[in-house]
């Protein structure tokens, strides 16, 4: 198994773009989500993306296959509502192992074909890990601002399920992505660093925030800065954004991460801003010429695309990816 350090010491590594995206061109009915085996499940499953791992694998497959082509070299699993948090609006707790183990699995198949197609080119699965739908910070009542929906220790557990088997599927990094509240994201830092300690392992970890607006915060109300402190106590690989908003918004928000950070940096924009029917309209040409702007300015280590974009928009960023040096970092020692 290639290093994926040093691939990124080579090169700027490219992250696939949006699954949710893709999945919609399948246009999937009730039925198609419950498949033979959900057939007579009580709960409505129409919206669980996740469970597709488990009654469409070959299209989770498919879409994998397409983004590689596009030039992907790194595809994120098909999980990223894996927790009993989030599937507890399927009543689907118990499933949650599976979903992680079986998402991971297919993402590596995949990987290990088009490695072994081009062994130039490694390929690398990186497990995702939503935010989940639940705040550790923030109150969801106005009227008790004390509330809080969720605890630390919930938070951690439900992660820890999740990380173990996404490690147990074969992911090769693990990416904590979309993050509007930082406490969540250390529930799921604290649950892998417990899980690297109890497995006597090392893997790669990807942090991605989300700048919600135009205030540069997050939901939470963290800076850039005050997002990267928060987290940097981490023995990281990468560091970045993604989500909100597009690439022309996001950039000077990476500006700032990257001059304030030794880590390796990340982004996966949308493909711009949401119409007014919640639609993206950037073409994978407009993107390529923001992201261009990424790379001549020395920015990013590792780039991809998130709601929105397709494998038009990856290969775009591909192609004009390997025309540029990656951001040079200083190892720590």
């Amino acid at each position: 198994m290639s290093n994926i350090k040093d691939e990124l010491q080579k090169r700027i590594l490219v992250l696939d773009g949006a699954m949710g995206t893709m999945l919609q061109q399948y246009n999937f009915s009730e039925e198609d989500f419950r498949g033979e085996r959900f057939k007579d499940y009580p709960s409505p499953l129409k919206g669980n993306n996740d469970l597709l791992s488990l009654t469409q694998p070959k299209a989770i497959a498919e879409i994998h296959a397409k983004y590689f082509e596009a030039g992907a070299d790194i595809v994120e699993t098909n999980t990223f509502s894996g927790t009993t948090i989030a599937m507890a609006d399927y009543d689907m707790e118990d499933l949650v192992y599976e979903l992680n183990f079986e998402s991971a699995k297919i993402a590596r198949e995949v990987a290990d074909k088009f490695t072994k197609e081009n062994p130039d080119q490694p390929r690398f699965v990186a497990g995702s890990i939503g935010p989940t739908n639940k705040t550790a910070s923030l109150s969801p009542d106005v009227n008790r601002p004390e509330y809080r929906a969720i605890t630390f220790n919930e938070l951690r557990i439900a992660y820890k399920q999740q990380v173990e088997a996404l490690i147990d599927g074969g992911a090769d990094l693990l990416l904590v992505e979309t993050i509007f509240d930082t406490l969540n994201a250390k529930a799921a830092l604290f649950a892998i660093e417990e899980v690297k300690e109890e497995r006597h392992i090392d893997i790669p970890i990807m942090v991605s925030g989300t700048i919600t607006d135009a205030s540069g915060r997050t939901l939470s109300g963290q800076t850039v800065e005050a997002f990267l402190t928060s987290i940097s106590h981490i023995p990281l690989l990468s560091v970045g954004f993604n989500c909100a908003l597009g690439a022309q918004q996001l950039k000077p928000y990476l500006q700032r991460l990257s001059n304030e950070t030794d880590f390796y940096t990340s982004a996966h924009p949308n493909a711009g801003l949401p119409n007014a029917f919640g639609e993206y309209d950037e073409t994978p040409k407009q993107m390529q010429q923001y992201i261009e702007e990424y790379l001549k300015d020395d920015l990013i280590n590792i780039i991809g695309g998130c709601c929105g974009t397709s494998p038009a928009h990856i290969k775009a960023i591909a192609d004009v990816a390997k025309n540029y040096k990656p951001r040079l970092i200083q190892e720590l020692a």
